[in-house]
């Protein structure tokens, strides 16, 4: 309990505690692609590295790419073959491309052919001492940084006497360490169920150990590193594949991609105005667009299109394609108006066919990645990822698709994938290899199959970050290209083909009949109109009439009002009275009258 009291008192606080001085272990990069990512930098410097291997698995190849590139960048290197002779080296190196004899003669590289005589090593004259003295003056001579010893096991097979084999295998090391050469001992495993003395020996004299293997699955070979341990140093633990290619290894680390991606740029019209306003402008740059549809449906001829515009701009388009020749295909788009031979001839639109089983989904990937950094296109088509599963199964698919998608995001490359569908409705269908969640815009085509006649329609599932259609279109395919027609919905939903145009002929009918019922009515309502105003001309007469007759009655009234009254005065008066009343109101008459009596 003391012990542990003592133990808690003596460990420094986290405010007070020193920071600890982490000095990088040195690292010699081995110029290989992908490697060096692995190994975080590179191989531990002045270090051994063991790579071990069968038959066929790249072992020699490493090895001396490992001292090729390192001549190229100022590090001379000696090779030791215990296999092979120098000038069998010299003629497989030329096939990628290595001129060998180049930097031999500069002094930058020297080959060494170390193949020993059986009966010498049993005779017991020979010793590794004697070739490491001949290797040391070279290495005086180069002023070497780097050695690789090839199929070292040719030679330890050869001792019978484990205890021999020791004592060499540790005069090596011991040599090995002293002269401060980043060094690479190749060697091919045993076909025993457990390791020989020397593998054994190996493992344990070797700072790093990476191993490599060769499988074949679904008929497709495939060859994959991993390093096995690194002295001093992080790396990468997972197995990765590479492959082989015209210029030396490739390393595909999937497992270390990286998010990576830009943000999308303008929007690219894609060939098709009825199709750019359904997707709100177009396709967004340096996005991921799939076409999804059954075998017929126009996912090629979509793409097509899209390649004929973008190649008219000036734009780049680099075209992989797993199902069709490049001559095949273009001379078929032919007959649907899309010609892309302009495009072709100029040197904008470059091509990629391979069946997917031709080789592993690495060395697809390879070759489309090294086309890309080659001809810099400005879009890349994948026609179709449904193939892809060829190259060794659902998992190589998804690997090749994942990869080839973050490449061209983390570029700023647009990339359309088409995928032949197998007519289902569920989203399982969209990609059908697990990558659903890296594709930006979805459209699925399929077909709506009537009685007597088949129709296709197109529907936008998605496309990230942008507004689009959210209703379904017929589209037709003519030798004119692509004919995106209007939405037309009648009682029972979208209606195409046939269907369509029966409904535009009975909808035609029905307005005409409404067009002619309106006429109709207006000439009633016209007519009405007239009557009203003959009604009204006769009314108004009558009214007029009533008026006067109105007026008449009106004053008939007024003079029999004034004559009762007058019948009232008069039965209070004499007669004088009377006529002196009459001569007042109308004296004119007076005068008359007297005048008429004088005449």
């Amino acid at each position: 309990m003391e012990a542990n009291r003592t133990k808690r008192r003596s460990k420094p606080s986290p405010a007070g505690a020193e920071r600890r001085k982490v000095k990088p272990l040195q690292k010699v990069r081995t110029h290989i692609q992908g490697l060096d990512e692995i190994l975080e930098g590179g191989l531990p410097a002045r270090r051994t590295a063991l790579i071990v291997g069968a038959s066929g698995t790249g072992k020699s190849v490493l090895g001396l790419e490992f001292l090729y590139r390192g001549a190229l960048n100022g590090e001379p290197g000696i090779f030791i073959g215990f296999e092979e002779s120098a000038e069998a080296i010299r003629k497989n190196a030329a096939t990628l491309g290595w001129d060998l004899a180049s930097l031999e003669r500069k002094n930058k590289l020297f080959l060494m052919e170390a193949r020993v005589s059986p009966d010498t090593v049993i005779s017991g004259k020979f010793s590794l001492k004697g070739l490491l003295a001949i290797i040391d003056g070279k290495r005086k001579e180069l002023r070497a940084k780097r050695i690789v010893i090839d199929a070292i096991e040719v030679l330890l097979r050869l001792f019978d006497d484990p205890g021999r084999m020791r004592s060499e295998l540790h005069t090596l090391n011991d040599w090995l360490g002293e002269q401060g050469m980043t060094a690479i001992l190749t060697v091919k495993p045993g076909r025993g169920a457990s390791p020989s003395i020397y593998e054994e020996f190996l493992d344990s004299m070797a700072d790093s150990v990476i191993a490599l293997d060769q499988r074949v699955t679904n008929r497709v070979t495939t060859r994959s590193l991993r390093v096995v341990k690194c002295r001093g140093s992080s790396y990468g633990r997972n197995e990765y594949p590479f492959v082989i290619t015209e210029d030396g290894i490739v390393v595909v680390p999937i497992t270390t991609v990286g998010l990576m991606h830009k943000p999308f740029g303008k929007k690219v019209s894609t060939g098709n105005s009825r199709l750019d306003s359904i997707l709100g402008g177009g396709y967004p740059r340096g996005s991921c667009v799939l076409f999804v549809g059954e075998q017929g449906t126009g996912k090629t001829l979509f793409v097509s299109i899209f390649v004929e515009s973008v190649c008219s701009r000036g734009e780049k388009v680099l075209y992989v394609s797993f199902e069709e020749s490049e001559e095949m295909m273009i001379h078929n788009l032919l007959s649907a108006g899309v010609d892309l031979r302009p495009a072709r001839n100029s040197g904008r639109l470059e091509f990629i066919t391979a069946y997917p089983e031709s080789m592993g989904p690495e060395e697809h990937l390879i070759k489309m990645l090294n086309r890309i950094d080659a001809f810099h296109p400005d879009h890349v088509v994948v026609d179709a990822i449904s193939a892809c599963e060829r190259m060794g199964g659902r998992q190589a698919a998804f690997d090749y698709l994942m990869r080839a998608i973050n490449a061209c995001k983390a570029r700023g490359i647009t990339i359309l994938l088409t995928n032949q569908s197998r007519g289902r409705k569920d989203f399982t269908e969209i990609s059908g290899n697990g990558i659903s969640s890296l594709v930006d815009t979805v459209i699925r085509l399929e077909y709506v199959r009537l009685v007597g006649e088949t129709n296709r329609i197109l529907e936008v599932m998605k496309t990230r970050g942008s507004a689009h259609s959210t209703q379904k279109h017929e589209y037709v395919i003519s030798d004119t290209g692509i004919d995106i027609l209007d939405v037309y919905a009648g009682e029972g939903g979208l209606l195409t083909g046939t269907a369509r145009l029966e409904q535009e002929v009975k909808e035609a009918i029905k307005a005409r009949q409404r067009e002619m019922e309106i006429k109709m009515k207006e000439r009633e309502i016209k007519h009405l109109k007239a009557e009203l105003e003959t009604e009204s001309a006769r009314l108004r007469e009558a009214v007029q009439t009533a008026e006067l007759e109105l007026a008449k009655l009106r004053l008939e009234q007024e003079l029999e009002e004034q004559l009762q009254h007058i019948r009232k005065k008069i039965r209070g008066m004499n007669l004088n009275s009377i006529k002196d009343t009459l001569r007042k109101r109308n004296p004119e008459r007076r005068r008359k009258g007297r005048k008429g009596a004088t005449k």
